[in-house]
């Protein structure tokens, strides 16, 4: 099927004249129990899935257009961000690291690494440029949402560390590259 002009996945990566700024497509918002998808058969978002009660999206969740993580996926992203958006928005990002992991389902293990950004329009964290100018609780919160999102899908998720924006935008271009 040919891709439509509207088609999220096609847009450009990084926001137009900036290289340290990316295009972050979001499909599940922060606060949601509901996981939405871009299903590019479709040309729209769909539901995935829907989180057991009391557990949400700590933040905004998507994905980088024209990119090809190590699990065939667009490379996903988590947008920390002030406020709520809606499937389908795009918010300029800045990289603030990864957080390495390894994902196991039915005994076989990959690595499925989580990018963290920041929204370029945030008010509230407008300082924070890396991973550890955030509160640690707020890291460790995010670590052990990934943790429980992956139990409850019958997955393991294993943190092997965190890294900086540097080894982000490695990965990115990685993807990018995987993309092409």
């Amino acid at each position: 099927m040919a891709k439509k002009k509207s088609d999220p996945t096609r847009l450009n990566p990084f926001q137009k004249g900036e290289k340290d700024v990316i295009n972050a497509v979001i499909e599940t918002p922060m606060g949601s129990r509901n996981k939405f998808k871009y299903d590019e058969d479709l040309g729209c978002y769909s539901l995935s899935s829907v989180l057991p009660q009391g557990m949400m999206f700590p933040h905004a969740f998507g994905f980088i257009p024209q990119t090809r993580a190590a699990d065939g996926d667009p490379e996903d992203v988590l947008v920390i961000i002030d406020e709520p958006v809606f499937p389908g928005c795009i918010v300029p990002s800045r990289l603030l690291g990864v957080i390495e992991a390894e994902q196991t389902e039915e005994g076989k293990t990959e690595r499925n690494d989580r990018l963290i950004a920041i929204s370029t329009s945030t008010r509230e964290m407008s300082d924070v440029s890396s991973l550890r100018d955030l509160n640690q609780t707020v890291m460790k919160e995010i670590e052990q949402f990934f943790i429980t999102y992956n139990k409850e899908r019958g997955k393991k998720f294993k943190v092997l560390g965190r890294r900086g924006p540097q080894q982000a935008m490695k990965l990115l271009k990685k993807s990018l590259k995987r993309a092409a």
